[in-house]
């Protein structure tokens, strides 16, 4: 009987719990609310700094304070450098080639005693002889009531110097004058030469990114007078301004010096061509050259004074287009400073670079000389010294670049320095 209700108890045990899972709910499907909601925003936060930023766009540059420079302009001394015997049937005459005595010596077909050309020169004194009959050369006679007098000209009328359509000495005409006594012996008198020198003032302007300064002699002030006189150098300066720039190299590529300040006018003379090549000094023998470099953003060179042949102005202007580089990049044919003495050099001292200098187009100028007991001059009808048709320097309008190719980054400008006067020296 115990076994018996102990089944029964585990029996209505079993029985309890199946009523109690069949009596369990079905869970419910969840509800949504009627309208969706747009998620929210993550939430922004600014980025702070340990110091605040201090870095700014540079400002425009600015011109370069004056400075009080001690410098006093150098008139020329008048040169004494004609001389002439009176002989008793001759006229005798003496030039010394530094004519105007500015160390450029003359060519001796530019200088005739009238119609007439040197008869001889004196190379180890440098001097040019002439010798005219009293009623030949063109002498004229007048007569006092004392004296007799044969006056002859002496013509200087200089020619273009090779390729160069321009002259480093200007066109006078010197009187020489014989005094006979009527009734005495043979004198001579001074020469009184006439020469009134040009004059004229420069107004300074300053230009920013690239500049181009008139410079002292010991290159340490901008020159504050902006006269010259032939047979001056004027010391020239070309600056970039680097301010936050890679270290730069500045470079002329081509210099051109006019009597307008438009570079296109006539006539012009490009005196630094093919790419930073100086062939001033190539052309007419002078001493014009860059300098040897002192700073890779500066280019500084001298150039010897000139006037335009047939110009009656001194006033000149000098518009050079510059270019600036990279101090990692090489110097090469494009971006040079060459110039010539005695040989092509680099300012930089890459001379290899200054290679294709002497393929440009120019004529080298040369002095003919004097055969003894003949004559340069022919008299009216000869004919000048020199090519017929002498080819000038390239016009003067930009280089034009290929902007495909691919080259190293470079910056380029346009300063025009101008202007400023070359006065005639006397002698």
């Amino acid at each position: 009987m115990m076994k018996l209700a102990a089944v029964c108890v585990v029996v209505l045990t079993l029985i309890g719990s199946l009523c109690d899972a069949q009596s369990y709910s079905k869970p419910q499907k969840p509800s949504y609310p009627s309208t969706p909601q747009k998620p929210q925003d993550p939430q922004q936060q600014k980025q702070t700094f340990e110091q605040p930023l201090t870095w700014k766009y540079p400002e425009d540059p600015q011109p370069e304070p004056k400075t009080d420079v001690p410098f006093e302009l150098r008139y020329p001394v008048p040169a004494a450098t004609v001389a002439v015997e009176c002989r008793e049937s001759t006229a005798h005459v003496e030039v010394k080639k530094d004519m105007f005595g500015i160390g450029q010596f003359i060519s001796p077909a530019d200088l005739t005693l009238g119609d007439c050309g040197p008869i001889a020169e004196d190379n180890t004194a440098h001097v040019l002889i002439y010798e005219a009959a009293l009623q030949d050369c063109g002498s004229v006679l007048a007569m006092t009531a004392d004296s007799l007098i044969y006056t002859y000209t002496l013509n200087y009328n200089p020619k273009p110097l090779g390729s160069a359509p321009v002259v480093r000495t200007s066109q006078a005409a010197v009187i020489v004058e014989c005094h006979y006594p009527r009734h005495h012996n043979v004198s001579s008198l001074p020469i009184d030469p006439h020469w009134v020198p040009f004059s004229a003032v420069k107004m300074a302007e300053e230009f920013l990114y690239f500049t181009l300064r008139l410079m002292t002699d010991d290159w340490l002030y901008e020159r504050p007078s902006h006269q010259y006189f032939l047979g001056d150098l004027i010391r020239i300066e070309a600056t970039v301004k680097q301010y936050f720039h890679v270290p730069l190299r500045v470079y002329l590529d081509r210099c051109i010096a006019t009597l307008a300040p438009d570079v296109n006018s006539s006539p012009n003379y490009a005196f630094i061509d093919n790419h930073g090549c100086l062939i001033d000094a190539r052309i007419t023998g002078s001493d014009s050259k860059f300098m040897a470099r002192t700073a890779e953003n500066k280019l500084q060179f001298q150039l010897e004074a000139f006037r335009f042949q047939g110009a009656d102005s001194g006033v000149m202007y000098i518009t050079c287009y510059l270019i600036a580089t990279s101090t990692s990049h090489p110097i090469d044919n494009e971006h040079r400073a060459c110039s010539y003495v005695g040989g092509w050099k680099e300012a930089s001292g890459a001379d290899g670079a200054c290679g294709s200098c002497e393929s440009g187009d120019f004529v080298v100028h040369s002095v003919p000389a004097v055969a003894p007991g003949t004559s340069t001059s022919g008299g009216p009808g000869s004919k000048p010294a020199g090519p017929e048709n002498p080819s000038y320097p390239s016009n003067p309008s930009r280089k034009v670049r290929d902007v495909y190719q691919t080259e190293a980054p470079e910056w380029e400008g346009q300063v025009t320095l101008g202007p400023f006067s070359i006065g005639e020296k006397k002698f």
